[in-house]
């Protein structure tokens, strides 16, 4: 690293800590964009396809010392704060594959392009904070997309964007939450608690539902699920979010539905279901993405 990089202690500067945080953010979202394509793919019902999504990611952390490590340096109350999370991790994660059940891949992933416009709104209560012009901007202006995305779904998938919508509102929460109270413990360690708590809310009505056990395919499909698309992302995400806002984290994850949908166009043939209205509008979601940093420059010249 560069000596202009790094600051008079010798450690990399916030800025270059920003942008490894971004960089961080940019590889999750596109192992997230898998996730949509494997909730296709595996087929277990949503309820049962995130409790043993969830039980995975657990049993690995579990055999990981820094797990350990950082919940017996935790807080009781930071441990009970986590649990909080992970139960509305698990109803976002609920959400989301509900809706890919439902509807389709395209669908689901769109939706949760709402996250940032609930970012705008919820962040600066949850942060105390004082609402950002430009980020209420951003989010009004994603709204004629999302009006389009409706439009352009045949009218027995509008369920699943109800259903969408639910799952955008869930992660804007979660995010927010885990901001504010992420930033001093292991990425590991909470990552493990949350899974733990969608385990546990998730689970019992799973088993008293009548538990299924995944057929070898979908098992080697959950494995890629827990790991390769929940764990990894995840501790990653959360080391982000030290460096970089909720809003910021889910503009960004506004990119998903790119690569979702385009994976989704060529394995499945998604785009047989709908309508020029659906891509037109999940363009114009997807272009807050490119207009924030422009707009918050803006918004800073100007005040």
């Amino acid at each position: 690293m560069r000596q202009t990089e790094r600051g008079s202690s010798g450690y990399p500067t916030h800025a270059v800590l920003q942008r490894q945080a971004y960089l961080r953010l940019h590889a999750c979202v596109i192992l997230w964009g898998v996730t949509a394509i494997l909730g296709r793919l595996i087929s277990l019902p949503a309820l049962q396809l995130v409790a043993w999504r969830m039980a995975l990611v657990v049993g690995v952390l579990l055999v990981v010392r820094r797990t350990w490590g950082g919940l017996r340096a935790m807080s009781l109350r930071s441990i009970v704060i986590f649990l909080g999370i992970g139960c509305v991790v698990a109803g976002h994660w609920y959400a989301f594959y509900t809706s890919i059940k439902i509807s389709n891949a395209s669908v689901a992933v769109s939706c949760l392009g709402l996250g940032s416009i609930f970012a705008a709104i919820i962040e600066p209560v949850l942060m105390r904070r004082p609402h950002e012009r430009a980020e209420l901007f951003l989010g009004v202006l994603a709204v004629p997309g999302v009006v389009l995305i409706v439009g352009g779904v045949p009218l027995q998938m509008r369920l699943g964007i109800v259903i969408g919508v639910v799952a955008a509102l869930l992660s804007a929460i979660f995010t927010t939450l885990n901001k504010r109270f992420a930033t001093n413990n292991d990425p590991f360690s909470i990552t493990c608690i949350e899974m733990a708590a969608g385990v546990v809310v998730l689970g019992i009505p799973a088993i008293l539902s009548g538990l299924t056990m995944p057929t070898p395919m979908d098992a080697v499909w959950l494995l890629v699920l827990a790991v390769a698309c929940t764990l990894l992302p995840f501790v990653m995400w959360i080391q982000s979010l030290r460096y970089v806002s909720a809003f910021s984290t889910l503009l960004m994850l506004n990119l998903e539905p790119v690569y979702a949908i385009l994976l989704a166009a060529v394995l499945f043939k998604e785009y047989e279901d709908l309508t020029p209205l659906f891509y037109i509008g999940t363009g114009i979601v997807l272009l807050t993405v490119l207009l924030q940093p422009h707009v918050r420059r803006f918004a800073r010249f100007t005040t």
